[in-house]
């Protein structure tokens, strides 16, 4: 079966809401369209920011730079969305990790910040890159080629699409039955958030080579 490659681009919709303190913003973060929470953890990776870098999710970065409260941005930044199979678990532990900052100072639940927090959705635009891969190899071949947004619908995307939580290069390959065991599990093995998509890129080359030799 033929593997066909794609690509897309991620499109930032203004959802009308926003919070201007801690409060307001678990409020609207218990009210708020999973994909909006899943824009502002997974959304950054196709747009890196370079002021926070260590800030992986809007959260910690708006609790960091606009409440001031290092100690939430911390717990907030150190929440890997890979973990979640599930988005409303990830809101939930959002929710949980503001009550309990809330219930150390209760002042934080009410303190304005230095700027609103704006709520965004974000619409994907997937389109065909015209590459094609045939076998595990050929797909090898190919991955020095793949654009961040290729890696990021396959890899990142694809978790979301697929009722197993894969990425499409592991579905795919399952298909080659026992050659291919390795490799998946390998695949699967890889954290796809915290290093970002070059880097996840990197890791899945590795991964190749290490099984079909060389560099891709």
């Amino acid at each position: 079966m033929t593997f066909i490659v794609k690509d897309c681009a991620l499109i930032a919709l203004a959802s009308g809401r926003h919070a201007t303190n801690l409060g307001e913003l678990k409020s609207i973060l218990g009210s708020i369209p999973a994909d909006s929470i899943y824009h502002h953890f997974w959304g950054g990776l196709l747009h890196p920011r370079f002021d926070d870098p260590e800030y992986r999710n809007d959260f910690a970065v708006w609790v960091q730079r606009e409440l001031h409260d290092h100690v939430l941005a911390e717990r907030l930044a150190i929440i890997d969305p890979a973990d979640f199979d599930d988005l409303e678990l990830l809101r939930t532990t959002l929710i949980d990790l503001i009550e309990e900052r809330t219930d150390e100072k209760e002042l934080l639940h009410w303190v304005p910040a230095a700027a609103p927090f704006h709520f965004l959705r974000s619409r994907i635009v997937v389109f065909d890159s015209g590459m094609r891969a045939e076998t595990p190899e050929e797909l090898h071949r190919l991955l020095p080629r793949l654009s961040s947004g290729c890696i990021f619908y396959h890899c990142i995307d694809a978790r979301r699409r697929n009722s197993d939580h894969l990425d499409d290069f592991s579905v795919w390959l399952r298909d080659f039955g026992e050659p291919c065991a390795e490799l998946c599990g390998r695949l699967a093995e890889i954290d796809p958030y915290f290093g970002g998509l070059t880097r996840l890129r990197s890791q899945i080359e590795e991964i190749f080579a290490s099984i079909y030799g060389g560099a891709a």
